[in-house]
């Protein structure tokens, strides 16, 4: 059973009990000593009554479970009193997602439950961007007299998560790879899309390799040759540093964004059969080594969704060195590796970090979501800093997408393929 607390509710009578009883005693008037005893009877009901013991099921349902970004949805919560007590005073706060805003209603509740009762509320959310998953609701459980109250967290009977994601079609790696989204050519033959060369046959070859177009002319048999294609190796990289912890008033923070993009382009880069590693900076350098198939796929998604230098709240102590953590990051890169870096560009140590990582031979691409506004002069010169530091980046030869989260990442990509044709 979890801990009672006591409210300290009945406090203040006790207090005014006690000075009235002194002063009727001073002043001998019986009245008020009878107030003062009726006082003292309530004061003490509290120290003598039992703490409620509260035993809640709790069920939510989703209206959509998978809602395009800005559309809204309804949650409907009920709690159910599965207990042999009544609880006279009942009040539930459900685990939204910080993320997500409630555009209707409230996520809070309060009532009364006999044993065997249930209570239901709903509200109406708007979907952001990515995967949210519902925490634990809160439940604060009173005794009749409010003395006495008891906390606890109460799960839904299965999870409940909401996945708001586009398909990005095709992933923003750099110029080295061929139309076959996602795949490097090689500096040798072999079997592939793209033509490489004809040589001269040798037994064993597959016969439907052979020109026979070349044969029916000159009488000589050569085999075609294809380039060879390897799948890219590719590593998202998260900032999740604090700088990175901003957004505007009721909208995601940055690091919401790109962990959102970071799981889209997961899917679409595996689909294509590249290999994908996951890292970050900010706590500390979370890795996956790239790898590929259905079970390195749910590894990925479950880094990017529970580890703690992706939580949707900033770090409140201090974190290792950006120099630090790169050379960590540095150090584990396979020497193959495109770096993918999702990160709004607040600051002007990430973009010296960035072209480090390129200088040092792994292709780096960025993708940047915008969460500036010019609201004010200080939100202005941040905006303008930004643009500055991405021109900075793209003058360096290093590809940036300036990607405004109030379109589908999708969307952007497909607008700007020329970042990626160098």
């Amino acid at each position: 059973m979890p801990d009672s607390y006591p409210t300290d509710r009945w406090l203040g009578i006790l207090v005014v009990t006690l000075g009235t009883g002194g002063f009727g005693l001073l002043a001998k008037r019986p009245s008020l000593l009878l107030v003062a005893a009726l006082g003292v009877v309530f004061a003490a009901y509290p120290r003598v009554s039992s703490p409620p013991e509260p035993d809640i099921r709790l069920e939510r349902h989703i209206s959509d479970d998978s809602p395009t970004h800005g559309e809204s949805f309804e949650v409907t919560t009920t709690v159910r009193n599965v207990g042999d007590g009544w609880i006279p005073d009942l009040r539930i706060v459900d685990g939204l997602p910080p993320a997500l805003p409630v555009v209707e209603g409230t996520p809070r509740h309060g009532t009364a439950l006999r044993a065997g009762e249930t209570a239901s509320f709903s509200y109406v959310v708007e979907a952001r961007r990515g995967k949210h998953r519902f925490e634990p609701a809160t439940v604060v459980a009173r005794d009749i007299s409010g003395g006495h109250e008891v906390e606890l967290e109460v799960d839904a009977g299965s999870e409940t998560a909401v996945d708001c994601t586009a398909s990005v079609a095709q992933a923003p790696l750099r110029a080295q790879t061929t139309d076959v989204t996602g795949r490097i050519a090689a500096d040798h033959g072999g079997n592939g899309a793209e033509f490489y060369q004809t040589r001269a046959y040798r037994r064993g070859d597959p016969i439907n390799r052979v020109d026979w177009k070349r044969y029916a002319q000159i009488g000589e048999l050569r085999t075609v040759e294809f380039r060879a294609e390897r799948a890219a190796t590719v590593v998202l990289v998260v900032d999740a540093r604090p700088a990175a912890y901003r957004g505007a008033n009721g909208e995601p923070h940055a690091v919401d964004y790109s962990i959102a993009a970071a799981r889209e382009l997961v899917d679409t880069m595996l689909a294509n059969r590249n290999r994908v590693g996951i890292a970050g900076f900010g706590r500390d350098v979370p890795w996956l080594s790239p790898g590929t198939g259905r079970d390195h796929r749910m590894r990925a998604l479950v880094l990017l969704s529970q580890h703690a230098t992706f939580q949707s709240r900033p770090p409140t102590g201090s974190v290792p060195e950006l120099a630090e953590q790169a050379a960590q990051l540095r150090a584990q890169l396979p020497e193959d590796a495109q770096v993918l870096l999702l990160s709004p560009l607040l600051d002007d140590e990430l973009p010296e970090t960035i072209r480090l990582l390129d200088a040092r031979g792994h292709a780096v691409s960025v993708i940047s979501p915008d969460v500036t506004t010019s609201t004010g002069s200080g939100e202005t010169l941040a905006a303008i800093e930004r643009t500055d530091r991405i021109g900075r980046l793209r003058a360096a030869g290093i590809p940036v997408v300036d990607w405004s989260p109030e379109r589908s990442l999708a969307a952007t990509l497909q607008d700007t393929p020329e970042l990626f044709d160098k």
